[in-house]
């Protein structure tokens, strides 16, 4: 009975959360948080979860309130992804290149976002990690008609810490994006090389005439136009391994990553040491 219970509230405030994302993530104002601020003594933080609630429909829920909200909104730093080495030397002006547009792009003060993985925590309960920035943030952006395609935000650098900090020696990575796990890799000192392979010809040329020219190791770097699934299964079958560490991200959100993501892990290697983008939420999804 208690599984069943958390199974739905799961579902609930996953479900409440997506709707408010993307249809109002910017439904809370500065005016309303610093109201509540003022009459309450709340914190910033304390104020959103509050009114993220009312939204929500969730307020008068206190075992929702304890144990999902106070654990699944957070309000963060923007130094400490402005630090971030990628975001610092890599500069990316408007550009229009083979019907893509290069932009930038940005949250609004208090514009709710996923900025990590799902956690499980040990009873079930799944908590999204979403949060606010109380001041304009912008990120770079690859926009394909009106819809954004590829970028680098808080929710990459986050989940792509792991990966970065595990790839060691010849680095294999499907998906190219932006560059930033290609970039990142190829900064460490015991990564000898980065090897991607990404399927679309119009972003190889993208990244190469724009992006790669700015990275400090770009002699590290080598991009190879082809399918990743099917690349993965030619690795497969090699008698020995060419690569130390692989690295996958070829999906936009957990919805359309589940089958690429078991399928790639089928075709795993034991000689070699495997990370997937955003896995942890792919085996909640699972």
């Amino acid at each position: 009975m208690e599984n069943k219970k958390i199974h739905d509230q799961n579902e609930r405030l996953l479900s409440a959360l997506s709707l408010f994302i993307n249809n109002c993530a910017d439904g809370i104002s500065i005016d309303m948080v610093e109201e509540l601020k003022r009459d309450c003594g709340f914190s910033d933080e304390k104020a959103y979860r509050v009114l993220l609630s009312g939204a929500l429909e969730l307020f008068d829920d206190r075992d929702m309130m304890q144990n999902y909200l106070s654990k699944t909104v957070k309000k963060l730093d923007p130094a400490e992804f402005l630090d971030d080495p990628y975001y610092k030397n890599i500069k990316l002006d408007h550009i229009s290149f083979c019907g893509w547009t290069l932009c930038q792009k940005s949250y609004a003060p208090y514009e709710l976002f996923v900025f990590d993985d799902l956690k499980k925590l040990s009873d079930g309960r799944i908590i999204p990690q979403v949060g606010f920035f109380d001041r304009k943030f912008s990120y770079p952006c690859i926009m394909q008609d009106g819809r954004e395609w590829m970028l680098v935000t808080p929710n990459e650098i986050n989940t792509m810490k792991k990966p970065i900090q595990k790839a060691h020696g010849d680095v294999l990575t499907y998906g190219l994006g932006l560059g930033y796990f290609a970039y990142m890799a190829s900064l460490k000192k015991d990564v000898t090389s980065v090897t991607v392979i990404e399927r679309d010809k119009c972003a190889i040329e993208l990244f190469e005439k724009h992006i790669l020219p700015q990275f400090e190791e770009k002699e590290k770097i080598r991009v190879t136009e082809f399918d990743a699934l099917f690349f993965a299964a030619e690795q497969k079958n090699k008698k020995s391994a060419e690569y130390d560490f692989v690295f996958a991200d070829i999906w936009h959100d957990p919805s359309d990553g589940c089958d690429a993501y078991l399928l790639l892990k089928s075709l795993e290697r034991g000689d070699t040491e495997y990370a997937y983008w955003i896995e942890d939420t792919i085996k909640c999804y699972l």
